[in-house]
């Protein structure tokens, strides 16, 4: 009877230590983390979260929102898909720092002035987010990432609204213009961005919206005020600096120049095709299928997925879908009186496309722009061609 007493007495004493520990102190901190760009496409973007110190019950510990669940079923199809659940991850603030600062990433924090009770309820939030049946969430980049997680988990958790004003010198940008200050316009990922999505990116972002790139959540959050009229950020430090690094040009190898050498080859077979009179079957045929494979894959985006940013996308005015299931034409000696039809179609639609860029329906990725030259004068030759034989 006795040793049951103590085993309660020991579980007891086991719980109340447990439930202490996520009850924080009047001195705890909780802050905003914001993260600077890094290397690769992925990084680009830069990161935010939230940092909860509590020297009183040792606890310095770190809450992320868009981290990979790579045990997911089916991961790359729901990859793909847009249909895939992202997790809120929980790291000690030790290795979060080393992390990112052996990646050189600038780390900035924003120490949020909130009460003892709002602080406890945003910790309660975080660490009700990160059970296991309550961690994954579908994403989505421009409305619900790692950026927008932490404004709309701070609005949340506090008492009343938090007036985010507008930063001084604050340009209106569309979505496309807002990621294009982190992905140069002759980089191979802005190349990749601007094929795979679409119009509905080049519409005018509202100042709320910005906040899905977490270097406009730092902005908006050092104006911020609380409901009492109150600056919602206590104090700001840059934890870490990035340290100047001497990167190599990457221009010789940037979408512009390798593309426009591509060009140069297409334009200088088809000048050579013209001066004897013949066509080169290969070159059409990998430039038809190629095309065509680039438009099912845009298409497929649009349609098929669940990808908010992927849809109306007018790539397909030069990556035309059908280009693939003609490729037979080109095989033949002569070709049917609806193919020739269909290159000056094709003529058209490139018209179409510059028509989109001139007046702002689309802003396309200008490595293009060689490849749209030779593919115009290519289509041009060939209705020339298919004519005169």
């Amino acid at each position: 009877m006795k040793l049951k007493l103590l085993s309660f007495i020991f579980l007891l004493t086991i719980a109340s230590t447990f439930a202490q520990q996520f009850q924080l102190s009047e001195n705890a901190k909780i802050s905003v983390i914001t993260i600077g760009p890094g290397e690769s496409l992925n990084d680009a973007f830069g990161h935010n979260a939230f940092r909860i110190k509590d020297q009183n019950r040792g606890i310095d510990v770190v809450y992320g929102y868009g981290e990979y669940d790579f045990g997911a079923p089916n991961f790359y199809l729901k990859f793909a898909q847009g249909k895939l659940n992202y997790l809120i991850s929980r790291h000690n603030f030790d290795g979060f720092y080393y992390a990112y600062t052996n990646a050189n990433r600038t780390i900035e924090e924003q120490v949020l002035n909130l009460s003892t009770q709002e602080k406890q309820n945003l910790f309660n939030y975080l660490e009700n987010n990160y059970k296991p049946e309550n961690r994954r969430y579908l994403y989505d980049f421009f409305y619900d990432n790692c950026a927008t997680r932490i404004r709309d988990v701070a609005q949340t958790t506090t008492n009343g609204d938090i007036n985010f004003i507008k930063p001084e010198n604050l340009e209106p940008k569309t979505f496309r213009e807002l990621i294009h200050e982190h992905v140069g316009l002759n980089s191979w990922g802005s190349f990749g961005i601007d094929i795979a999505l679409g119009a509905v990116i080049d519409k005018q972002a509202t100042a709320h919206e910005f906040m899905f790139l977490p270097k406009y959540i730092h902005a908006f959050f050092e104006t911020a005020e609380t409901s009492t009229s109150e600056s919602l950020i206590a104090s700001s430090t840059v934890l870490y600096q990035k340290k100047d690094t001497n990167a190599a040009s990457r221009v010789l190898f940037s979408p512009l120049v390798v593309i426009g050498l591509l060009a140069i080859i297409i334009l200088f077979i088809t000048y050579k095709d013209y001066k004897n009179k013949v066509r080169s079957k290969w070159l059409d045929l990998l430039l038809f299928s190629i095309t065509g494979i680039i438009g099912i894959l845009i298409l497929f985006l649009w349609f098929a997925t669940d990808h908010s940013a992927t849809a109306q996308n007018y790539n397909v005015l030069w990556a035309f879908p059908l280009n693939i299931f003609v490729i037979a034409q080109l095989l033949k000696p002569e070709v049917k009186t609806w193919f020739r039809k269909y290159l000056k179609f094709l003529i058209i639609m490139l018209c179409l496309l510059t028509s989109h860029w001139v007046i702002g329906v689309q802003v396309f990725t200008i490595g293009l722009i060689p490849l749209l030259i030779a593919l115009l004068i290519r289509y041009i030759y060939l209705v020339k061609f298919f004519n005169q034989n």
